[in-house]
Parts: C-alpha cells; structure tokens; sequence
C-alpha cells in the first residue's frame, strides 16, 4: 500500500455551521464572540454546573427529573496527551479500525483511506460507489468491518444514494482486496426509502452485535412533511434498525402486534438525527445520541419496541424560535432521554470508554460535538449522568467521530477541510 505523509497544516478556527445548526453567538471568558454554539472557554470548577449559559431555546422547559441535564463540571486528574496525528482529511466522517491497528477513514465527499497510528494516509481506496451524493449532511457516512474481517475483509458503510427522486441512505458491503488499493463487490443491502431533494439529515451509525447483526441509526430528513414518519412503523425513517448482513430484517427484533404494516427491521422508533450508537461494554445496553433542533440534543439508552418521542416530545425550539409542536417535553409512552442540552452541541459519534490508560474514564461515555467544538466525557451512574467534563476545545474544531482504539487509547476526526486526526492517551 502507497503512503503520503501528511504535515500538519493551519489551524482552521472558524467552524464549518451546516444551515441548520443554531447560529447565536457567545462570548467567551475574554469578551471575544465565538460562532455557533461553542461554550466559552472559561475555566470549568469541580463540583459545580458546567454549562453557565441561560436556557438558549427551551424556554420554560423543565427536565423530567434530577441530573437529566446541566450536570457538574468533573475535571479529569490523571495527565493525558492531546496529539494531532494526521492531518489532511477531507471532512472525515468515520473511524473504523482493522485487527492490525490501522484504520479505515471515511471522508465525506465520498473517499477512503487508510491512516495508520504513526499518522500515514494511504491513496484514496477505489471501487466506492459513484452515486455518492455530497453536500450538507450528505456522502459518505459511517464505517464498520465484518466481525471476520480478519478472514473475509468484509467492510459495512453508509452513504447518501442518488436517486431518482433526490437521494436517500443506503447500506453497502464489499470487500477490501489484498493490495488495499480498491474494494470490490459492493453491493447495497439496505435503503431507507422515502426519497428526498433534501440534502439534510441521514444519520446514520452502524454497529455490530455480539451475535453479528447490524444495527443502523437513521434520521427523518428534517423537513415537516417527512419528520412525523418517526412515529410511523411502517417507515424506516428516524428508526434505530436492527439487520442481518445481507439487509433483512434480523431474528428477535420487537414485534409490534397493533401495526401490521410495521417494518420487520425496526428495533426502536421516534428518533430524529442520531449520529452516535456504542454499547456500555459492563450492562450491554444499547446506547444513542441524536441532534436536536434548537437545543433539546439527547442521549437515550435504547430498549427493542420503545418510542423515544420524536416529534411529539422534545426539548429545545423549532429553528424558526417558535415551540416544537405543542411545545410538550414529556407523554405517557414515550421514553425521556436520559440526558439532554439547551444550548446545542450537535452531538455526533460515540464510545464507551474501558481502557487502563485513563483508569478514571472506565466506564465514562465520550461523545464528538460538532458546534460545541469538543469532545464530551459524560460520567455515569446507575444510567444517569453525575458529571461532564469538555475536552479538545483548544483544538478549535468540530467534532465528528471519537472511538476507541487496541492501544487503549481515544480517536478522534475533526469535520473539516482540512480535517485532524487526533489521539487522546497517556503522556
């Protein structure tokens, strides 16, 4: 395989805000105005709230119990390193590594590449499918390898399709030949119809289970018309879906006795934007986080038949400033997440952290924030959240995926043109 070693270029400090991010500006600790949703670059104190800023959107919304939002500032003790490893990456979107240690990087305009730890960017892969739709939220999306890719060499990915009517997500295999210069046989599996001209809101993760079968996080493409489909059962629209690899619908998945037109694929419903799917390694729970509009950004625990609301519940405001439906954060049937934010961070991918680098991370929840401009560490008790720490902000770069690696180590992609490969460890 050809490697090019890239060179660390100009921070980018302006953050690339996608038409629908929230665009109110703060001031930081040092009166300087920061874009977006960016929290200010104040000293965080222990023990108490991290997020200072009044409620930007959700105005009169109360949380449905303790700790459900704004926890404590925890601020981690051990010492750690922040180093930028490769830089280069055209909007990275996804990280996915191969049982040597080496990853495989997803750049949204529809490109594939192999960066190894020492920060070594191959060519772009060939073989990707030129229907590939780019702009706004869509592209190239999420990455996975078969839980025998050590045999097979069988990768899993997402991306915006072309089609007839506008575009939609799909789900794609193929296998990476020997030489690692293109993939081959790919093949769609999977299509969440409902086409739209809109280039807004695909999702999408994918993430295997023990027993090999496909989870796929998808969205509800943002406009009016189309985000009532996650209510609907017989939509793949703002669903969390549960696969075999050849696309159907996988054994054990809930059944939903009242719909007889529900999707046989359908795991969990009332999603709006999720971004972010990981396991708790210790419980096994299923864990996700979605972006609001307004605020109202959620993580949610989710359990196979449940309706996690959307629309008909959320925190947060329409982007238009005005309630989202009846403005009703809470209703009998629909699960509450187990931890929300007003102001946004757009929050993207996500892991579980069980590593001994860091002992005080073990079992702690990192999430990639976009507008926030960070990585989150969530510490969590009993399924609730007790602490939030940000991390990376001093890089000045949106977040978009944060997985852990074999070294024990944390990696991070920054949404960028000119995007950063990072790694989070030991001094």
């Amino acid at each position: 395989m050809k490697f090019n070693q890239r060179l660390s270029g100009k921070m980018i400090l302006i953050c690339l805000l996608i038409v629908h991010f929230s665009l109110a500006q703060n001031r930081n600790g040092n009166g300087i105005i920061v874009a977006g949703t960016r929290p200010p670059d104040q000293k965080p104190i222990a023990g108490q709230t991290l997020e200072q800023r009044d409620t930007t959107y959700g105005t009169n919304q109360k949380p449905a119990f303790k700790g459900q939002t704004r926890a404590v500032a925890v601020i981690t003790k051990t010492p750690y390193r922040e180093q930028v490893i490769a830089t280069g990456l055209f909007h990275p979107w996804s990280i996915a590594f191969m049982p040597d240690g080496r990853m495989l990087i997803t750049e949204k305009r529809g490109s594939l590449k192999i960066v190894t730890q020492d920060g070594l960017v191959s060519d772009t892969i060939r073989g990707l499918p030129r229907n590939i739709v780019y702009g706004g939220d869509a592209g190239l999306l999420d990455i996975v390898i078969d839980p025998d890719f050590k045999n097979n060499r069988t990768i899993y990915f997402s991306f915006s399709e072309r089609r007839e009517l506008g575009s939609g997500l799909s789900v794609a295999t193929a296998v990476l030949s020997n030489d690692e210069f293109s993939i081959r046989n790919v093949k769609v599996i999977y299509r969440v119809s409902n086409d739209s001209k809109s280039l807004a809101h695909y999702g999408s993760r994918l993430l295997f289970d023990k027993t090999g079968k496909l989870f796929v996080s998808t969205s509800e493409r943002m406009d009016e018309e189309t985000r009532v489909q996650a209510q609907w059962l017989s939509s793949a629209l703002g669903k969390i879906l549960r696969i075999n690899t050849d696309g159907t619908p996988a054994a054990g998945n809930p059944v939903f006795p009242d719909s007889p037109n529900a999707l046989k694929e359908i795991w969990a419903y009332g999603f709006r934007n999720p971004q972010g799917l990981c396991f708790n390694p210790v419980t096994g729970d299923l864990w996700e986080d979605e972006h609001g509009t307004q605020g109202g950004d959620e993580v949610n625990i989710v359990k196979p038949g449940k309706n996690y609301g959307w629309p008909v519940i959320a925190y947060g405001a329409e982007y238009t400033g005005g309630p989202i439906e009846g403005n009703i954060t809470q209703k009998a049937g629909m699960e509450q997440p187990i931890y929300y934010w007003d102001p946004t961070i757009a929050p993207s991918g996500s892991t579980f952290y069980n590593g001994s680098i860091i002992p005080e991370w073990d079992g702690n929840l990192f999430i990639a924030a976009l507008a926030g401009q960070h990585v989150v560490r969530l510490v969590i008790e009993n399924n609730r959240v007790t602490g939030e720490e940000r991390l990376l902000l001093d890089q000045h770069q949106r977040m978009r995926d944060i997985v852990q690696g074999p070294d024990g180590a944390l990696w991070v992609v920054t949404d960028a043109e000119n995007g950063r490969l990072i790694r989070i460890g030991n001094r």
